[in-house]
């Protein structure tokens, strides 16, 4: 008897949708429930891989391999459930899966449209997850805004799902703004009116509001809400404005958005969650007030774009009791004349991953100033690859090492592309995708850090990789190969055991750090630029 609830939003986009499916789970959870979360978006592309990240932010991988949207990073962060390939749907997946099924003949000759096909297809997608678990809620949440065009095909779907499991085992949360007008000095809630009677013109009547606001909202004005938009006052909840979405589930919590889902839904209630180690997590975040500076080198200024590289810095700082403000330092800027300048009052810095070449030279030149200054750096994917070509422009001589991927002609391709890479054309989904094993070398840095294993498993998203020719090269001159996959011989980790902690991965740790459960990496990483502020001042 799988519940499912499906979150949609109207009004405005960007509202927190994700942060209240994630919240949502972690309460569902504490109360003892499976749970799994899964996002359905609209556009046409198959997955957000091929997205520039200022198109859609940062992409997150799956442990399965799959590019996903970044909320699905909400969802584990906050609920440490791992998501798969069937968390992450698109219009493309639903669109694609259908059309091969006509070409297959599977419509034995059916004149194939939105309705029934695609609305069954996505319905099949929403069921998929609790025929391969037993799971008690699958929480689903719809991309976009409600009146979006290519959103339409996913809003009959859920009403039909709601219609057919019935009230006890389908729901709807409709997430939409309340703005403030400062020149009349009100809160007006026409634009929730009139996006609940959108979605009630599309056959869904809304069982519970959250109404996102900067303000708080009044009994009066919340009444008002419900008596308009047919919902009961005790589901209309209000999302204020927090110091932290990590605060969310406890805000839901107070107002008993799980306790009216469960009423509604006709499950027993039992003790209400206490949470008590997420609440020991917010209190200690509370009290670290000591500011731990940390570079972000990097070419994409927009904070979704290293969006779990950035929640990965805040809990291992939280951890280690400080509160972690992360500068944006463009690449592109860097130059050898103001690379002191743009890294200064930097405790640590992270050269972060991206592709293409823009803006690499300034992060070459930022590994080599750190490198030399013994400043802790953190190199992710490209990030570590820089530092390698920086060790072999500098360290080794090669004046011209480089990666294939920014030069092909290059003679010292310390970067190569991987070897079942070089066949292939298509761009969508065709990297070393998600996780495979790494096999630390005892006794390095990494070793240390990840406390003493030996094999470790951690998720990628790359397609070039250190050139193995130089192995002994980079080794003998001191950055160490501290980490290779087992099965294939390929460098995860490199670092230079000489300097304070200088670590460059070739995987993304910030896609397993969570809220309870900080990565590792960053946890020693933090800790290595508290000593160096230390030392320093």
């Amino acid at each position: 008897m799988t519940r499912y609830i499906f979150i949609t939003g109207g009004v405005a986009s960007s509202l927190g949708k994700g942060i209240i499916s994630a919240s949502l789970g972690k309460l569902l959870q504490a109360r003892g429930y499976k749970i799994t979360i899964q996002k359905f978006d609209p556009y046409i592309n198959i997955d957000p891989g091929t997205l520039n990240p200022y198109e859609h932010g940062e992409c997150y991988v799956t442990a399965d391999g799959m590019e996903t949207d970044l909320d699905l990073g909400h969802y584990e962060r906050f609920t440490g459930i791992r998501t798969t390939r069937d968390n992450s749907v698109t219009s493309g997946q639903i669109y694609l899966n259908v059309i091969e099924r006509e070409r297959r003949g599977d419509y034995l000759g059916k004149t194939i449209q939105v309705v029934p096909h695609i609305t069954d297809e996505i319905k099949r997608r929403i069921q998929l997850a609790a025929t391969k678990d037993e799971l008690d809620f699958v929480i689903t949440e719809i991309g976009g805004t409600i009146g979006d065009i290519e959103g339409q095909p996913f809003i009959e779907a859920i009403r039909q799902l709601k219609w057919e499991l019935g009230p006890s085992r389908a729901l709807n949360i409709h997430l939409t703004y309340v703005p403030y007008l400062a020149a009349a000095g009100e809160l007006k809630t026409k634009p929730t009116q009139m996006s609940v009677k959108q979605l009630q013109g599309l056959g869904i009547q809304p069982d519970v509001l959250v109404l996102r606001t900067e303000r708080e909202l009044s009994s009066d004005l919340r009444g008002k809400v419900a008596h308009f938009c047919n919902v009961d006052v005790d589901a209309v909840i209000q999302s204020q404005d927090l110091p932290s979405i990590y605060e969310v589930p406890l805000n839901m919590l107070r107002q008993g958005l799980d306790a009216v889902i469960l009423k509604k839904m006709g499950l027993r209630l039992g003790e209400t969650p206490g949470l008590g180690p997420w609440r020991d997590f917010l209190k200690r975040r509370e009290e670290a007030t000591e500011i731990l500076n940390i570079g972000l080198v990097g070419k994409y200024d927009l904070q979704d774009a290293y969006k779990s590289i950035l929640e990965s810095l805040a809990h291992a700082g939280t951890y280690n009791d400080r509160k972690v403000k992360a500068t944006f330092i463009n690449s592109e800027g860097i130059t050898s004349e103001n690379v002191g300048e743009q890294l200064k009052g930097m405790e640590g810095v992270v050269i972060c991953p991206g592709f293409g070449n823009r803006g690499i030279e300034g992060k070459i030149l930022a590994a080599e100033y750190t490198r030399t200054h013994d400043i802790p750096t953190f190199g992710i994917c490209l990030g570590m690859q820089m530092m390698v070509i920086e060790f072999a422009r500098n360290v080794l001589g090669y004046e011209d090492a480089d990666s294939s991927e920014m030069n092909p002609e290059t003679p010292h391709n310390v970067i190569d592309m991987m070897e079942e890479q070089k066949k292939v054309t298509m761009k969508g989904g065709t990297m070393r995708l998600g996780s495979y094993r790494c096999k630390l070398r005892e006794g390095s840095r990494a070793w240390e850090a990840y406390g003493k294993e030996v094999i470790v498993s951690e998720r990628h998203r790359h397609r070039y990789e250190f050139n193995n020719l130089y192995c002994d090269e980079f080794d003998r001159r001191g950055m160490k190969l501290s980490g290779i996959n087992p099965d294939a011989g390929l460098v995860e980790i490199v670092e230079i055991p000489d300097l304070r902690w200088y670590i460059g991965t070739q995987f993304h740790p910030e896609y397993s750090s969570t809220v309870l459960r900080p990565h590792p990496l960053f946890m020693d990483f933090v800790k290595a630029c508290i000593g160096y502020g230390t030392s320093e001042s």
